[in-house]
């Protein structure tokens, strides 16, 4: 599987105030697209963790596209060095952009930005939109209540079981390429959720 992907999305956290153990872990996620020759589409700051895992493949000569809106540049947040920048209107405009030139996704510690696209292109997979490998990185378990209440929502019959396999969720960023290489787009039947 990870021949058929050129470049990973990157979804994390905008905040310096994060742990250092997050900051280690882009490091070594951005290491890892690079040297796996990937590109990694991010959101183009460069603050917190997304400004870490930009400069990290960067430094380690991997391609990076950065997708930012004006309002955003505006506010002098876009990081200015990367391989390719896009600046669009609003943020639906990024999170499409960003999503269109990506082969796969993988989610780092983050907030509410972090947690609606993680929520959107999962969203997006349960229904067919795509078939892409969503991977969270549950590093020191910072995603174990998104993951519990995905738990509620399928034990409440608001979501079918089978599509808690909508997400790979792993504990390293040293197993994002053995996810990505296990990963089996058809899981689930997209139709299914309306039975």
């Amino acid at each position: 599987m990870i021949n058929k992907i050129q470049s990973i999305c990157v979804y994390c956290s905008s905040s310096n105030r994060v742990k250092q153990e997050y900051k280690d872990v882009a490091v070594e996620t951005a290491k890892i697209i690079a040297g796996a020759g990937k590109t990694l589409v991010y959101g183009g700051a460069k603050s917190g963790l997304m400004g870490i895992v930009a400069d990290a493949a960067l430094d380690a000569r991997g391609k990076v596209i950065g997708v930012i809106t004006e309002y955003l540049q505006n506010l002098e947040v876009d990081h200015t060095s990367l391989t390719e920048s896009y600046i669009v209107q609003t943020m639906h405009e990024r999170k499409t952009m960003m999503a269109e030139k990506s082969d796969a996704f993988v989610i780092l510690p983050g907030s509410l930005g972090t947690l609606e696209e993680l929520a959107e292109v999962a969203t997006w997979r349960q229904i067919g939109l795509h078939t892409k490998p969503i991977i969270i990185v549950n590093v020191d378990n910072y995603w174990d209540d998104f993951l519990s209440l995905i738990d509620r929502m399928i034990e409440e019959k608001c979501m079918l079981e089978g599509h808690r396999d909508i997400f790979q969720v792993i504990d390293d960023p040293k197993d994002i390429i053995p996810a990505l290489n296990s990963f089996n787009p058809d899981v689930f039947d997209v139709k299914s959720k309306w039975d």
